[in-house]
């Protein structure tokens, strides 16, 4: 989304199903399409009770609400702007969502500081004109379970060489325009199967 149309974007799916998230104008942020959302959590099944999840870049919190909307029992989203951090509290207040949480945070500088507990799933959308792909990558393994998943969207496909020194396997990637949504493993249960 450009930045300079603000607007607002639909969840998909789950208990908050069609509830409207606003859409900021700020530089970089390009709300994950509805299209590629609903093929993600298909991917991933429609129910994440019991998940625990990380949205490090949240931005709108598309991804991180709709996460929570489908059961995860706990979502942290990351946001450094503290523009857009208070407009995702505001919505997770009207949503009654007391299973999400906010931070205020650079999500690289937080994920590679954390000594917590790993998630089932992260999720990584940095601002798209941003690069920091390879960078979000390393810290967003860091703190990803031995059997999680790791969503990847950029404006590039990432292959098996790419993902490699990451210790990530693709699962299953899709295109919308520009975006390539990419489903990772960490390597070491990849030929597990899903």
């Amino acid at each position: 989304m450009p930045a300079s149309a603000p607007g607002e974007v639909r969840l998909i799916g789950g208990r908050w199903k069609r509830s409207k998230l606003p859409v900021l104008r700020h530089a970089g942020l390009r709300p994950t399409p509805d299209r590629v959302r609903e093929t993600l959590f298909n991917w991933l099944g429609h129910d994440l009770g019991g998940w625990h999840c990380l949205d490090a870049f949240a931005g709108s919190g598309a991804l991180g609400f709709e996460a929570a909307s489908r059961g995860a029992a706990q979502v942290l989203l990351l946001e450094r702007d503290a523009k857009l951090a208070a407009s995702l509290r505001a919505v997770q207040q009207r949503l009654g969502a007391a299973q999400v949480r906010i931070e205020a945070v650079d999500a690289i500088a937080w994920m590679a500081r954390h000594s917590g507990a790993l998630f089932d799933l992260v999720l990584i959308d940095p601002p798209f004109e941003s690069a920091l792909w390879e960078t979000a990558l390393t810290a967003g393994r860091r703190v990803l379970a031995a059997e999680g998943w790791l969503y990847l969207e950029a404006d590039q496909a990432f292959d098996a060489a790419a993902l490699a020194p990451h210790g990530l396997a693709l699962h299953r990637h899709t295109r919308a325009g520009r975006v390539h949504a990419h489903l990772l493993r960490p390597t070491s249960c990849a030929d597990g199967g899903a």
